[in-house]
Protein backbone atom coordinates (compact mmCIF):
# COMPACT_ATOMS: atom_id res chain seq x y z
CA UNK A 1 0.00 0.00 0.00
CA UNK A 2 1.59 3.37 -0.91
CA UNK A 3 1.43 5.58 2.28
CA UNK A 4 -1.74 5.47 4.07
CA UNK A 5 -4.86 5.28 1.56
CA UNK A 6 -1.95 7.00 -0.75
CA UNK A 7 -0.99 9.85 1.31
CA UNK A 8 -4.45 11.06 2.53
CA UNK A 9 -4.45 14.85 3.92
CA UNK A 10 -5.93 14.78 7.55
CA UNK A 11 -6.82 18.44 8.83
CA UNK A 12 -3.44 19.80 8.90
CA UNK A 13 -3.60 23.56 7.63
CA UNK A 14 -1.07 26.01 7.24
CA UNK A 15 -3.12 28.68 8.51
CA UNK A 16 -3.16 27.05 12.20
CA UNK A 17 0.65 29.11 12.71
CA UNK A 18 1.35 32.61 13.13
CA UNK A 19 1.82 35.18 10.46
CA UNK A 20 5.34 34.81 9.06
CA UNK A 21 7.92 37.66 9.38
CA UNK A 22 7.86 39.44 6.38
CA UNK A 23 10.75 40.11 5.30
CA UNK A 24 13.80 37.85 4.53
CA UNK A 25 11.93 35.60 1.65
CA UNK A 26 11.90 38.16 -0.81
CA UNK A 27 15.60 39.82 0.12
CA UNK A 28 15.80 44.01 0.65
CA UNK A 29 13.41 45.78 -1.20
CA UNK A 30 15.25 47.52 -4.21
CA UNK A 31 15.32 50.91 -4.59
CA UNK A 32 12.25 52.62 -6.30
CA UNK A 33 12.69 53.55 -9.94
CA UNK A 34 14.66 57.00 -10.09
CA UNK A 35 12.96 59.28 -12.58
CA UNK A 36 14.72 62.85 -13.11
CA UNK A 37 16.91 62.60 -9.60
CA UNK A 38 13.30 61.46 -7.87
CA UNK A 39 12.52 58.59 -6.33
CA UNK A 40 9.20 57.33 -8.48
CA UNK A 41 6.81 55.20 -7.16
CA UNK A 42 3.81 53.87 -9.94
CA UNK A 43 -0.03 54.13 -7.63
CA UNK A 44 -1.16 51.32 -6.24
CA UNK A 45 -4.08 49.72 -8.29
CA UNK A 46 -7.54 50.43 -6.43
CA UNK A 47 -8.28 48.17 -3.30
CA UNK A 48 -4.63 47.05 -3.08
CA UNK A 49 -2.83 46.26 -0.19
CA UNK A 50 -0.12 49.04 -0.28
CA UNK A 51 2.59 46.92 1.53
CA UNK A 52 2.12 44.35 -0.71
CA UNK A 53 2.09 46.61 -3.60
CA UNK A 54 5.21 48.07 -2.59
CA UNK A 55 6.89 44.42 -3.09
CA UNK A 56 5.76 43.72 -6.18
CA UNK A 57 7.01 47.15 -7.55
CA UNK A 58 10.35 45.85 -5.48
CA UNK A 59 10.54 43.02 -7.74
CA UNK A 60 9.17 44.24 -10.78
CA UNK A 61 12.71 45.46 -11.70
CA UNK A 62 12.39 46.72 -15.16
CA UNK A 63 9.00 48.54 -13.97
CA UNK A 64 6.71 46.69 -17.07
CA UNK A 65 3.51 46.06 -14.65
CA UNK A 66 4.62 42.20 -14.72
CA UNK A 67 6.96 39.79 -12.68
CA UNK A 68 9.32 37.65 -15.14
CA UNK A 69 10.65 34.05 -14.00
CA UNK A 70 13.86 36.06 -13.99
CA UNK A 71 13.09 38.43 -11.43
CA UNK A 72 11.15 36.38 -9.25
CA UNK A 73 14.22 34.15 -8.54
CA UNK A 74 16.49 37.28 -8.25
CA UNK A 75 13.71 38.04 -5.48
CA UNK A 76 13.09 35.08 -3.78
CA UNK A 77 15.94 34.35 -1.27
CA UNK A 78 16.39 31.10 1.39
CA UNK A 79 16.95 31.87 5.11
CA UNK A 80 21.03 31.63 4.28
CA UNK A 81 20.38 34.33 1.48
CA UNK A 82 21.18 31.79 -1.13
CA UNK A 83 18.58 32.44 -4.10
CA UNK A 84 15.84 30.24 -5.02
CA UNK A 85 16.66 27.59 -7.72
CA UNK A 86 15.45 27.77 -11.22
CA UNK A 87 13.24 24.59 -10.98
CA UNK A 88 11.38 25.92 -8.16
CA UNK A 89 10.82 29.28 -9.27
CA UNK A 90 8.90 27.58 -12.87
CA UNK A 91 7.22 25.44 -10.30
CA UNK A 92 5.53 28.47 -8.76
CA UNK A 93 5.18 30.74 -11.78
CA UNK A 94 3.87 27.24 -13.15
CA UNK A 95 1.04 27.71 -10.45
CA UNK A 96 0.60 31.35 -10.36
CA UNK A 97 0.46 32.43 -13.88
CA UNK A 98 -3.21 31.92 -14.38
CA UNK A 99 -3.13 33.35 -17.45
CA UNK A 100 -0.41 31.66 -19.24
CA UNK A 101 1.02 34.43 -20.51
CA UNK A 102 4.88 33.55 -19.08
CA UNK A 103 4.45 36.39 -16.31
CA UNK A 104 3.07 37.18 -13.10
CA UNK A 105 0.56 40.10 -12.45
CA UNK A 106 -0.12 41.67 -9.90
CA UNK A 107 -2.87 39.81 -8.76
CA UNK A 108 -1.26 36.28 -9.01
CA UNK A 109 1.52 37.76 -6.85
CA UNK A 110 -1.37 38.39 -4.28
CA UNK A 111 -1.62 34.60 -4.09
CA UNK A 112 1.92 33.90 -5.20
CA UNK A 113 2.51 35.80 -1.93
CA UNK A 114 0.02 33.83 0.42
CA UNK A 115 1.15 30.42 -0.76
CA UNK A 116 5.09 31.89 0.11
CA UNK A 117 4.23 33.02 3.52
CA UNK A 118 1.66 29.82 4.37
CA UNK A 119 4.83 27.77 3.21
CA UNK A 120 6.98 29.72 5.34
CA UNK A 121 4.70 29.13 8.55
CA UNK A 122 4.94 25.23 7.55
CA UNK A 123 9.07 25.87 7.28
CA UNK A 124 9.62 27.41 10.60
CA UNK A 125 7.26 24.84 12.42
CA UNK A 126 8.58 21.55 11.04
CA UNK A 127 12.61 23.13 11.35
CA UNK A 128 12.70 21.95 15.19
CA UNK A 129 16.30 22.83 15.57
CA UNK A 130 16.28 25.59 13.89
CA UNK A 131 18.72 25.32 11.42
CA UNK A 132 17.23 27.20 8.48
CA UNK A 133 16.95 23.76 6.84
CA UNK A 134 15.01 20.31 6.99
CA UNK A 135 16.48 17.11 7.74
CA UNK A 136 15.57 13.31 7.07
CA UNK A 137 13.78 13.41 10.56
CA UNK A 138 12.27 16.72 10.43
CA UNK A 139 10.89 16.01 6.75
CA UNK A 140 9.47 12.26 8.01
CA UNK A 141 7.74 14.49 10.52
CA UNK A 142 6.13 16.96 7.94
CA UNK A 143 5.20 14.49 5.18
CA UNK A 144 3.63 12.34 7.96
CA UNK A 145 1.14 15.41 9.29
CA UNK A 146 0.06 15.89 5.73
CA UNK A 147 -1.31 12.40 5.58
CA UNK A 148 2.28 11.03 3.65
CA UNK A 149 3.59 7.53 5.71
CA UNK A 150 6.04 6.70 3.39
CA UNK A 151 8.87 3.93 3.91
CA UNK A 152 12.31 5.03 5.31
CA UNK A 153 13.61 4.08 1.75
CA UNK A 154 11.42 6.40 0.20
CA UNK A 155 12.12 9.10 2.60
CA UNK A 156 15.69 8.46 2.20
CA UNK A 157 15.27 9.17 -1.38
CA UNK A 158 13.69 12.37 -1.29
CA UNK A 159 15.73 13.81 1.26
CA UNK A 160 18.34 13.23 -1.15
CA UNK A 161 16.94 14.56 -4.19
CA UNK A 162 15.98 17.62 -2.86
CA UNK A 163 18.81 18.08 -0.59
CA UNK A 164 20.78 21.32 -1.01
CA UNK A 165 23.72 22.08 -2.65
CA UNK A 166 26.80 21.86 -0.26
CA UNK A 167 27.70 24.95 1.26
CA UNK A 168 31.09 26.69 0.39
CA UNK A 169 33.63 25.15 2.86
CA UNK A 170 31.33 22.03 3.47
CA UNK A 171 31.59 18.89 2.29
CA UNK A 172 28.37 17.84 2.68
CA UNK A 173 25.09 18.94 2.38
CA UNK A 174 23.69 21.69 5.02
CA UNK A 175 20.12 19.68 4.40
CA UNK A 176 16.81 20.85 2.82
CA UNK A 177 16.19 24.69 2.15
CA UNK A 178 13.05 26.15 1.81
CA UNK A 179 12.62 26.52 -1.81
CA UNK A 180 13.54 22.76 -2.02
CA UNK A 181 11.37 21.65 0.90
CA UNK A 182 8.23 23.20 -0.78
CA UNK A 183 9.01 21.50 -3.96
CA UNK A 184 9.28 18.23 -2.67
CA UNK A 185 5.97 18.60 -0.98
CA UNK A 186 4.40 19.33 -4.04
CA UNK A 187 6.13 16.87 -5.58
CA UNK A 188 5.00 13.89 -2.88
CA UNK A 189 1.27 15.78 -3.50
CA UNK A 190 1.87 15.57 -7.05
CA UNK A 191 2.58 12.01 -7.45
CA UNK A 192 0.15 10.43 -5.20
CA UNK A 193 -2.77 12.47 -6.44
CA UNK A 194 -1.68 10.48 -10.18
CA UNK A 195 -1.62 7.65 -8.34
CA UNK A 196 -4.88 7.37 -7.01
CA UNK A 197 -6.55 9.06 -10.49
CA UNK A 198 -5.25 5.67 -11.44
CA UNK A 199 -5.56 3.32 -8.96
CA UNK A 200 -9.30 3.26 -9.27
CA UNK A 201 -10.24 0.31 -7.07
CA UNK A 202 -8.19 1.48 -4.30
CA UNK A 203 -6.09 -1.50 -3.65
CA UNK A 204 -2.68 0.42 -3.29
CA UNK A 205 -1.44 -1.21 -7.26
CA UNK A 206 -1.55 0.44 -10.51
CA UNK A 207 -1.35 -1.33 -14.50
CA UNK A 208 -0.14 1.92 -16.77
CA UNK A 209 2.15 2.07 -19.80
CA UNK A 210 4.98 3.54 -20.94
CA UNK A 211 3.34 6.88 -21.46
CA UNK A 212 0.59 6.83 -18.43
CA UNK A 213 3.63 6.73 -16.31
CA UNK A 214 6.03 9.25 -17.93
CA UNK A 215 3.07 11.60 -17.64
CA UNK A 216 2.91 11.13 -14.04
CA UNK A 217 6.30 11.27 -13.71
CA UNK A 218 6.68 14.51 -15.94
CA UNK A 219 4.25 15.83 -14.72
CA UNK A 220 5.64 16.13 -10.94
CA UNK A 221 8.20 19.39 -10.02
Amino acid sequence: MYGTQYGQQNSYTHQHYQNPQQHGQYGNPRHSYQQGGYSYQPAPPAGADPQLWQWFTAVDADKSGSITVTELQSALLNGNWTRFDLDTVKMLMSIFDTDHNGTISFTEFAGLWKYISDWQNVFRHFDRDRSGSIDGAELAQALQSFGYNLSPRLLSQIEQKYASEPTAGFAASSGITFDRFVRACVAVKTLTESFQRADTDRDGWIQVNYEQYMSMVLGAP
